[in-house]
């Protein structure tokens, strides 16, 4: 199947996606070589094949049609066909979207995977389509680690007093406060100088972002606590979905899952490359093999969350429990 994924996105960046009288507009943050961009070109390529050409898509790379919001309204209205959105936005539209967003509530990648190929997947899936969106794949999109000039972050009482960067979300100023720590939301790109300058300690983002921004020139300590795991949805829009016979939609559904697996090996591949590097650069990269205390230390951050969203409690929980 690789091998078969990674033929179709060649096709595509070869051609750039054939145009046809008809075809679907999609939408992609993403540069094309970014792990997303080469398995939603494949899935593409694998649609268009399998249905003979009667199913073409340009992907609109680089988010030139327009912000994730936007584009997450658009594709409601039925505007553009398909996208690949974090679930980081999607929660402003799907409510049970922001669970996902809770710190620490995944215990690792591959519980999230198993969780979101399952009952989470499903439960967050009905919310999408009772507001015009059909989730058809999750894609990976990284877990985010903290990184500083000080220490390993080895306990929730490691963070306590230091400044961390985080981005602008409640949820996110409420973990670092739970662990004693001042939470600084800015721009992302004013991280590097204030990492330089000491206006922070530390920061949090996922091995590629941490390697690709140079961050770990002026914070040399990454400690990977993978607090926050936000997959990606690969999802269509109900209008265009609903478009479709049931032998497309059976095509577009098992073309979505096969692309999803793909995206997933390319995250690791380049998840890999960068923590390679980082440790070649003098990195000093910490484990964290039980996260029990840090989700412990979220129980503040989670009450809150269950008392302004009751409704979301049971899928909090149904996180929680989990295996």
């Amino acid at each position: 199947m690789r091998g078969i994924l990674l033929g179709c996105a060649a096709a595509m960046a070869m051609t750039g996606g054939s145009v046809a009288a008809e075809e679907w507009r999609g939408w992609n943050i993403h540069v094309e070589e970014y792990p997303v961009s080469m398995a939603w070109s494949a899935l593409a390529e694998l649609v268009e094949e399998r249905t003979s050409g009667e199913l073409t898509a340009k992907i609109f790379h680089s988010g030139v049609l327009g912000s994730q919001p936007d584009a997450i309204e658009q594709l409601r209205l039925g505007v553009i066909d398909f996208g690949v959105f974090n679930l980081g936005p999607m929660g402003q539209a799907v409510p049970e979207a922001n669970v996902t967003l809770l710190p620490f509530i995944f215990r690792d990648v591959p519980q999230m995977y198993a969780l979101m190929d399952g009952d989470l997947g499903e439960a967050i899936g009905e919310g999408m389509r009772e507001r015009g969106i059909v989730p058809v794949g999750w894609y990976a999109a990284g877990a985010r680690s903290f990184y500083n000039n000080e220490a390993p972050i080895e306990s929730p009482e490691d963070v306590a007093g230091m400044k961390v960067r985080v981005m602008n979300n409640d949820l996110f100023v409420g973990m670092i406060e739970a662990m004693g720590g001042n939470a600084t939301p800015m721009d992302f790109a004013e991280v590097y100088q204030s990492l330089r300058t000491g206006v922070v300690d530390g920061a949090e983002n996922n091995p590629p972002s941490y390697e690709s921004t140079n961050h770990f020139e002026v914070a040399k300590y990454y400690s990977l606590t993978e607090h926050l795991i936000i997959p990606e949805c690969l999802c269509i829009s109900l209008k265009s979905w609903d478009a479709l016979t049931p032998e497309q939609q059976e095509i577009v559904t098992q073309a979505g899952q096969e692309s999803a697996t793909y995206q997933r090996e390319l995250w690791d591949e380049r998840e890999a490359a960068s923590l390679e590097t980082l440790g070649s650069a003098g990195v000093e990269i910490n484990e964290i093999a039980d996260k029990t205390a840090f989700q412990e230390a979220m129980a503040p951050v989670y009450d809150a969350y269950t008392a302004d969203n009751p409704d979301m409690a049971p899928l909090v929980e149904m996180i929680r429990s989990a295996e």
